[in-house]
């Protein structure tokens, strides 16, 4: 019984501090870092300040967690993972699905991570290099060795994957754009299946593939 009841207790802390982390992710991504305050993120998450601080002592520990797990994520669902049998178009397609799935799953984290960039990564800049950097760099390996086995066209690697994290991300921390001009109230399924699909083949066609149907 006693083990039951501490397993409840661990569950019941880690929903708890997945609830913090999501409403800290609302709070950043409308205020930034400098105009959040931990009042702000305890009304939003519905618990007094003393839990929330109970949980994360001080805001910048709190953010460094938000910044911390959205790169996370990024790092382990973006990766050119190439599977047996898999050609390039393959890849870069599931590479693309999954950068426009976390921009519809994960919009505050995305624009937390944006105002960090903007601001010159205070403080997620060393995590950048010992983290993102180390996978970059692979991943822009295994595009150059497409490029000189023939299977791609030739193309600057590095500024491939920049063009996707620009043409996915947007679609998140610019959303309000694309909700003006298209007319919505909050873009839904159908429009990142339509992003997703307008994406794809753009990159597609940039590397001399044929167009997916």
């Amino acid at each position: 019984m006693k083990k039951q009841k501490q397993t409840k207790q661990s569950i019941n802390r880690q929903e708890l501090e997945a609830r913090i982390l999501r409403s800290a992710e609302i709070v950043f991504a409308e205020k930034g870092y400098n105009g959040s305050s931990m009042e702000a993120i305890a009304a939003v998450a519905k618990i007094s300040k003393q839990n929330l601080i109970y949980y994360f002592s001080n805001k910048e520990l709190l953010y460094k967690r938000v910044l911390k797990e959205m790169l996370d994520i990024w790092i382990e669902k973006l990766s050119f993972l190439e599977k047996d049998g898999d050609t390039p178009e393959q890849v870069i397609r599931r590479y693309v699905h999954e950068k426009m799935q976390l921009s519809r799953l994960y919009p505050n984290g995305s624009k937390v991570f944006a105002h960090e960039i903007i601001s010159g990564a205070p403080m997620l800049k060393d995590y950048l290099v010992s983290h993102l950097k180390p996978q970059f760099e692979r991943d822009v390996k295994l595009v150059k060795s497409w490029i000189s086995k023939g299977l791609i066209a030739d193309i600057d690697a590095e500024h491939l994957f920049f063009t996707i994290w620009a043409a996915t991300q947007t679609y998140a921390d610019f959303s309000l754009q694309m909700e003006v001009l298209l007319a919505k109230t909050s873009l839904d399924e159908d429009d990142f299946e339509r992003a997703e699909l307008a994406v794809t083949e753009f990159v597609m066609r940039a590397l001399g593939a044929k167009k997916i149907n």
